[in-house]
């Protein structure tokens, strides 16, 4: 009887046992999809950390031009980096301007100028910009030479500024106090388990 009791006792601590693992790897899967659902989401919808490129290696006024961003609502920031094409050169007299307007035509287009900023043997020109709300706006490049005007248009969503990877944290927080109870609730489970087997072996 005493054997059957013990086999009984074996068999539910050994189901005990595969369920929380099963349990545990669940709790795990959902904290990954979680993660990978909201890192790739937390730059789309609230840019944090350092400016992203929103034009490319595009060629104009005898460059290749490259226009990053840091489009927080209130005073967003802009970086024009410029490099030579092969054979050309970056004209003297070269004016940069930016042009922001809302996707949606409610206000005109404003300009803004961009000032040369030299760094480390690359030529770069910043600009800053308003953005009164979060929404899609119309950018527009131009670059201004004796030779020759162009520009090219890009877009650019502006949205509140953040804390970085500390707002990741803040929407994980919930899901890791759900594990971490029910962690807690299965330590607690074993050890109870545990002191009612030794009772009950004695």
């Amino acid at each position: 009887m005493h054997d059957k009791a013990d086999g009984i006792i074996g068999l539910s601590s050994n189901f005990s046992s595969t369920m929380s693992s099963r349990f545990s790897i669940s709790i795990a899967c959902l904290l990954f999809i979680v993660a990978l659902v909201l890192f790739p989401a937390a730059p789309a919808k609230a840019h944090n950390g350092p400016p992203f490129p929103i034009i490319e290696n595009h060629k104009m006024a005898g460059c290749s031009v490259s226009l990053w961003t840091h489009p927080d609502i209130g005073n967003g920031t802009f970086f024009v980096l410029l490099d030579p094409v092969p054979g050309g050169k970056i004209p003297g007299d070269l004016r940069i301007e930016i042009g922001i307007q809302p996707e949606s035509g409610r206000l005109a287009e404003v300009m803004y100028a961009a000032v040369r900023s030299d760094s480390r043997g690359q030529v770069e020109y910043n600009a800053s910009a308003q953005f009164d709300r979060d929404e899609f706006y119309r950018v527009r490049l131009v670059l201004h030479s004796a030779q020759r005007t162009e520009e090219v248009l890009s877009r650019v969503e502006a949205t509140p500024p953040g804390y970085g990877r500390w707002d990741l944290l803040l929407y994980l927080l919930p899901f890791l106090a759900v594990a971490f109870l029910w962690f807690w609730g299965i330590s607690r489970r074993r050890r109870y388990k545990r002191k009612n087997g030794s009772l009950q072996a004695a």
